[in-house]
């Protein structure tokens, strides 16, 4: 691409002085690993791969330490622990969580950080966050400092905890967490990481130790965490990390550009004081740019702040359609849990319709062939086959703006050969990472062959919305019939926002614009409605 500044942003436009991150970085080859257990299977080879003086770090919203990651082990304690007694340098950033009677996983992340650390490990309970936030990224970092060629991180999505290991038949984890009844005894997950080799896993090495150095104690303002910790014995003060490792060598054709999400926060970041909001920035300048296609799978898709992003691109071209997979109901039952999601959801969906219509506003949600909803937990976005992302950000103001976040864009130098060419008519023309993403995806929705032998319904935009709505509309169709004769191909239906009474929406809204979907910006931000 000639100048790749168009589709990623810049170092000044990533608006956080305080962070030696490059811009972007090239010669990257990144792989979607799509549901967890092909997640799993990857991080398993690579990890029983490790040997002495190798280098095994991650982070993680939520872990689980008897999670298996095949069917009959290694743990991830099993795993993180072994490789510690070979040798391997093993590291950990884990949320500290909120209590686990609202439905989160303090209990859990210690045990995590308990095993780990019995073992040779060295794992913090990190808490600082604001007020109600989290910390959401999901990287696993390997280096390999006598053959760099072997550095591989993986960055997306899946936690390294129960629920995950699921594939695409989505049977479900034999291992659940506790979900709404609909989803059944063992939910359906539907979830996309990255695997990421090249200098861009430097990035993220440092985009680590950024963390992992900051002199703020990790149980900041939260004294009771502070004396369960000194009485437990757990790591309060960070150990010293090993020197910093040169990039690994380039091995592929993709521009990567890592975006996070920061708030502004005291006692400040010393690698974000104002905060960061590259995620926010890197999506609205993509998004800007689109023409024909924007493709949306997502967790939460909440705020009217994000969503207004998304209205604005279709009210300024009237050819683009947005498609967005959702699951179809939030994943914990109860009105103080579901219903200000309700509230969320709606207003989005709302101001996306008002400004595309139906004809090209196609959002969906997602059942397996049982007819039991599967839980879409992936953050994946596609602009015109063009620009991709993969990351842990939801699209909503918490994920923008207030929580730690992090999301992988990808932009392929390779020109993919399929017609369109051009979908957009820019002259970027679609690029082979990007329209892979988004067919891998697509296939499986569909019940299409992964060979990807009719993806003639899928590469050109119009005839791949066209194939979503028709066959979303006759499953739709077939369970309205009462299920009778062969189930149709597919496994979306269109999806439809709950409906909310107007006492409802009044003590809801603050409770989601308080509470559930909090800003985490500077006021002068804030004001400016700017991110």
């Amino acid at each position: 691409m000639d100048d790749p500044s168009h589709w990623l942003l810049t170092a000044q436009e990533r608006g956080n002085p305080g962070t030696p991150l490059p811009a972007w970085t090239d010669g990257n080859r990144v792989v979607p690993l799509v549901h967890g257990v092909a997640y799993f299977e990857r991080l398993v080879e690579v990890v029983e791969g490790l040997g002495e003086g190798d280098r095994l770090w991650f982070t993680d919203w939520r872990g689980d330490p008897d999670q298996r990651l095949r069917p009959d082990g290694p743990t991830v304690n099993e795993l993180f622990s072994a490789a510690a007694h070979r040798g391997v340098d093993v590291r950990g950033l884990v949320w500290r969580s909120h209590t686990d009677w609202l439905a989160y996983s303090k209990e859990q992340n210690r045990a995590l950080d308990r095993e780990i650390e019995e073992d040779g490990g060295r794992v913090v309970l990190d808490q600082r966050v604001r007020r109600v936030g989290s910390h959401h990224q999901k990287i696993v970092l390997i280096r390999c400092p006598t053959d760099p060629s072997r550095d591989v991180a993986f960055a997306g999505g899946i936690d390294l905890c129960h629920s995950r290991r699921d594939d695409a038949d989505h049977g479900g984890d034999p291992q659940p967490v506790d979900m709404a009844s609909a989803y059944g005894p063992t939910p359906p997950w539907h979830d996309v990481q990255a695997e990421i080799r090249g200098p861009a896993v430097a990035v993220l090495d440092t985009a680590f130790r950024e963390r992992w150095d900051d002199p703020t104690s990790p149980v900041r303002g939260n004294p009771i965490a502070y004396v369960i910790d000194r009485f437990r014995r757990a790591r309060l003060d960070p150990s010293p990390l090993p020197a910093e490792l040169p990039p690994p060598p380039p091995c592929g054709p993709h521009l990567v550009q890592t975006l996070r999400t920061y708030p502004k926060i005291l006692p400040r970041y010393d690698f974000a004081p104002e905060g960061e909001r590259s995620i926010a920035r890197g999506y609205s300048k993509a998004v800007k740019r689109a023409r024909r296609l924007i493709y949306l799978e997502d967790q939460y898709l909440w705020s009217s702040e994000v969503a207004q992003l998304f209205a604005d691109a279709l009210t300024d071209d009237p050819d683009l359609h947005l498609v967005v997979v959702v699951p179809r109901i939030p994943d914990q039952e109860g009105a103080f849990n579901a219903t200000p999601q309700y509230v969320g959801r709606r207003q989005a969906i709302d101001l996306c319709l008002r400004a595309g219509g139906e004809e090209r506003v196609h959002v969906f949600d997602v059942e397996n062939h049982a007819g039991t909803p599967v839980y879409v937990h992936a953050k994946v976005c596609v602009v015109d086959d063009v620009w991709a992302s993969i990351g842990s950000d939801n699209f909503n103001r918490r994920s923008w703006t207030h929580d730690s976040e992090l999301s992988t864009a990808v932009l392929d130098t390779t020109r993919d050969p399929r017609e369109p060419l051009d979908p957009a008519g820019t002259g970027d023309c679609a690029r082979t990472f990007a329209r892979d993403l988004r067919l891998e995806l697509a296939r499986e929705h569909l019940d299409l062959p992964q060979d990807g032998s009719e993806d003639d319904l899928l590469v050109d935009p119009e005839r791949f919305v066209a194939t979503l709505d028709a066959r979303a509309a006759a499953l739709d169709e077939w369970h309205a019939n009462g299920r009778r004769g062969a189930r149709p191909p597919g496994r979306i239906r269109p999806h439809r926002p709950e409906t909310l009474s107007w006492l409802t929406r009044l003590w809801a809204t603050p409770v989601y614009r308080l509470l559930v979907d909090p800003d985490g910006r500077p006021v002068r931000l804030r004001l400016r409605k700017a991110f």
